[in-house]
């Protein structure tokens, strides 16, 4: 099969309008299954101002490679297309499609005038605040050209002109550090715009903004809801008309009464006829309130990085029933994030309330996992026939609804209420099945616990009084999420937001959560939850191999390592720093979840350690020399010191548990001959020794608790690759298989549709944990997937970017065959194992300029092969 062009993109955008990028790097995709195909050079046009401007390099690089040409200037849009060419007699590609490529607002001047404005109106700053409906009409004397709408909010917007939604972006602009990054959307409005007469309406709800975030207040960012547009509109003869944000708008009130993240949306439809028309032009605003200007944006106007969050699918309910009170609940079947749409018609004044939950417990709604937070919306019918009905500011995490007040009118059914779910809208990239089904149902369970967590920034639940961007959750998780979808300008966006938020006070500390809340605290930083300042772009770099992304994000690795990270007199972690340790240990009591069996210092140390190992590949994958010699040295040090704290005899933890042992074998910290702890603590000589004895004692571990799992959030991403690194595949297959409480697959027995936040935040019994820290929608048990895909599916990076592709399948259990599936950044990778009668088989799909390095299960060595489709069988 020839070889394509798939995929022509720039930077980590989806979507490459507005970009912040002046000479944004470019990517290709490709397909086609050639044998052994490599590029060895490219052609790339670029084509603005009328005129095509072309360009050959000699180079294998298909991944982030310079821009070509002049520097974009601000709104300026480009076309661009490629071609590549293969190595001696191989084929070349087809030039691949134009794609646009156009900037957003480069400089701050290049918003002409445009300010922040907001309703002249009063209200109590301190309580809720009802959305902001602001509009302006304005005149275009030629026919339109072009029309671009930079838009932002101090809140969330949702945009009209002349009547038509713009966009289908949600929840815009999304969670930001806005004390130091705000984002503003571009879109294309030209088809909106017409001659004569427009309008603009914007309706600005509180959202992170300045809403009831965390646990407590208010206001964190401003007092305002404030709204910020440029709309630019070009004429064909050539003339360029602005509409900024400035005292000549007008703003007004109207049937959202309430729209609140944690709360939910109240809505009175009664009010619609006073408002009727108001985002189209001739529209009677004479009782409209004029606007103020506010003080600029404290955040630098940035173009996102990732994706807009969207509505990206529908579902329909599965059950309608009565629970034993006479509740009206309603199952969709499966615990998602987003809210409800309903098509209803009743009597003028009919109140239609709505609950969310995840669970039922003893038959009604359980609501006390969502602790503050109401989740409830209210919608007032009108009375004028049928209506149509979704909140606008706010989102739930649920499974069931419980309905009241709903009108006999309309039947309750499939037509009159669905589920919409939405998330940011990431490139869904990896896939996943097995022949055993509950785990294909678990892995599902972690797709569905990701799309409800990635929802402007990475969440730790999306239903209770949090929904913050704990960073030990995103550690954990992150390579698992790298591979389900291209989470590569999602995290791009976020890590910015994490080194503006390290560098106040110049302490350097990570904090518990980006952005933080409040804006002011001043976290002291932990292990493992910090540590996603180093894990976190090493992880990005494995998969995307963008070395222009780590040499931009190591700044923060190494200040948080070097200056943020309080150090006892020998480098290790200090004594009375705080740590979370190994979170959510299973034996940790519901109420005192940081209880973990293994030391919170041993956790916090073994961390250090790795993540200085880490910064010594950073370095050298940079080609920095010097610092790659530095953190080497400094890592072998702090190797001698971990063994001096917490090792005996060379190969005993000082906690016996999964976790002290995972985590010593995973990071390879046991001591080896010529450590100075060797010498006087070592009796059996060698490292290999010291790692048969200390995987012995896991695998004894392991086996002495019914192989069931040990480990919180630090330890559990480590043990599957521990017990497999020492051979002992077999036995975390036991684990991974096993149904009782706590695994994996005891969530998925027990009916859940998302990873849980606890191993048992479900009983046996069928009711809720009585921790008050109880969600059903929490990724990070889910990191397991990592091992998932890598081992039963056969695939890892072997070199940055997927340019070379591990395939080592391992069989185990009761799992017979497997397929894996991933769109890297070279093209579609595929894997296909099953054992028969004949032996083992495996198919493999290699795309082409990469390389796949195979290891059989039985074989001793590996097979390095090309592009192109592959078989492989061997005696089992």
């Amino acid at each position: 099969m020839a070889v394509s062009i798939a995929r022509l993109s720039f930077e980590h955008h989806r979507e490459a309008l507005g970009i912040g990028e002046s000479q944004p790097r470019v990517s290709w995709r490709f397909a086609g299954n050639a044998s052994n195909w490599e590029q060895s050079s490219y052609d790339l046009e670029v084509l603005r101002s009328g005129r095509t401007n072309s360009y050959s390099t000699t180079s294998p690089d298909s991944l982030f490679v310079p821009w070509p040409d002049e520097p974009l200037g601000s709104a300026e849009a480009a076309k661009v297309r490629v071609r590549a060419h293969g190595g001696t007699k191989q084929s070349s590609t087809p030039w691949s499609d134009w794609v646009v490529v156009e900037t957003g607002l480069l400089k701050p001047d290049d918003w002409s005038g445009s300010v922040p404005i907001a309703a002249d109106r009063d209200y109590d700053v301190n309580a809720p605040k009802q959305p902001i409906y602001f509009r302006k009409e304005f005149l275009t004397a030629e026919n339109v050209e072009s029309a671009r709408l930079y838009i932002t909010s101090l809140g969330l917007y949702e945009a009209y002109i002349n009547g038509r939604r713009v966009g289908d972006a949600v929840l815009a602009p999304g969670w930001q550090s806005f004390n130091y990054r705000h984002v503003y959307d571009t879109y294309d409005v030209t088809d909106s715009i017409k001659k004569g007469k427009n309008a603009i309406g914007v309706t600005v709800g509180e959202g992170w903004f300045l809403g009831r975030i965390a646990w407590s207040g208010r206001n964190y960012w401003g007092e305002n809801l404030g709204l910020q547009v440029l709309l630019t509109v070009t004429t064909k003869d050539g003339k360029r008309t602005i509409i900024p944000t400035d005292d000549s708008w007008t703003a007004s009130t109207g049937p959202i009464l309430s729209s609140e993240i944690y709360d939910g949306e109240t809505y009175d439809s009664r009010l619609e006829s006073a408002i009727e028309g108001w985002n189209k032009p001739s529209f009677n605003g004479s009782s409209w309130v004029g606007v103020k200007s506010l003080s600029p944006v404290k955040g630098q106007l940035m173009s996102p990085d990732g994706p807009p969050v969207r509505r990206m699918e529908e579902r329909q309910l599965e059950k309608i029933f009565k629970s034993p009170s006479g509740k009206t609940l309603v199952d969709f079947g499966q615990n998602m994030v987003g809210w409800l749409h309903l098509n209803v018609q009743g009597p003028s004044g009919t109140n239609i309330t709505i609950h969310h939950a995840e669970v039922l417990e003893k038959g009604e709604l359980a609501l006390a996992p969502l602790r503050a937070a109401k989740a409830t919306d209210t919608v007032i019918l009108h009375g004028k026939g049928p209506q149509t009905w979704e909140p606008t500011f706010t989102f739930h995490g649920f499974r069931y609804v419980q309905i009241d007040g709903w009108p006999e009118e309309t039947p309750l059914d499939e037509k009159a209420v669905k589920a919409i779910v939405v998330h940011s809208d990431m490139e869904e990239t990896g896939r996943f099945q097995c022949s055993n089904a509950l785990l294909n149902k678990f892995h599902n369970n972690v797709q569905w616990s990701t799309k409800g967590k990635f929802l402007s920034i990475s969440t730790d639940c999306p239903q209770r009084d949090e929904r913050l961007g704990w960073t030990g959750d995103a550690h954990a998780f992150g390579p698992t999420a790298n591979f389900l979808y291209n989470t590569g300008g999602f995290w791009r966006g976020w890590h910015r937001d994490m080194w503006s938020e390290m560098q106040r006070r110049g302490s350097m500390k990570v904090p518990f959560f980006v952005p933080t809340v409040p804006p002011d605290s001043d976290d002291p930083g932990a292990a493992v939850w910090s540590d996603v300042a180093v894990g976190g772009p090493w992880d990005l770099f494995r998969f995307y191999g963008d070395k222009g992304m780590l040499a931009e994000q190591l700044p923060q690795s190494k200040a948080w390592i070097d200056i943020g990270l309080p150090r006892n007199e020998v480098g290790l972690w200090r004594r009375d720093a705080f740590q979370f340790g190994d979170w959510l240990d299973p034996k940790a009591p519901p109420e005192d979840p940081g209880a973990a069996t293994t030391a919170k210092a041993l956790v916090a140390d073994a961390y250090l350690t790795r993540m200085t190992e880490l910064l010594a590949n950073m370095s050298s994958a940079l080609g920095d020399e010097a610092s790659e010699k530095s953190y080497r040295s400094k890592h072998n040090t702090l190797r001698q010191e971990f063994a001096k704290a917490w090792i005996t005899n060379g190969s005993s933890l000082a906690n016996r548990t999964q976790t002290a042992y995972a985590l010593a074998l995973h990071f390879n910290l046991l001591p080896s001959d010529g450590d100075a702890s060797a010498s006087s603590k070592t009796t059996n000589g060698t490292a290999g020794g010291n790692r048969a004895a200390a995987a012995a004692t896991l695998q004894q571990i392991v086996a002495e608790n019914d192989y069931l799992v040990g480990t919180g959030f630090a330890g559990t991403p480590a043990l599957g690759p521990a017990l497999q690194g020492a051979g002992a595949t077999e036995d975390f297959y036991s684990m991974l298989l096993q149904t009782k409480v706590p695994s994996w697959l005891y969530q998925v027995v027990m009916n859940g549709t998302t990873t849980w936040e606890r191993w048992d935040s479900m009983l046996p019994d069928g009711t809720v944990n009585t921790g008050t820290m109880t969600s059903f929608n929490h990724y990070a048990f889910g990191a397991v997937a990592d091992w998932i895909h890598a081992t039963i599916g056969g695939l890892a990076p072997a070199e940055p970017g997927w340019k070379v592709i591990a395939v080592e399948p391992i069989p185990g259990g009761s799992i017979t065959s497997a397929e894996a599936r991933l769109i890297s950044p070279y093209g579609e990778i595929t894997s296909s194992w099953w054992i028969d009668s004949a032996g083992f088989h495996l198919k493999l799909s290699v795309p082409p300029n990469a390389k796949a390095s195979v290891k059989l299960p039985r074989a001793a060595g590996r097979l390095e092969v090309g592009s192109g489709l592959h078989e492989f069988q061997e005696e089992y």
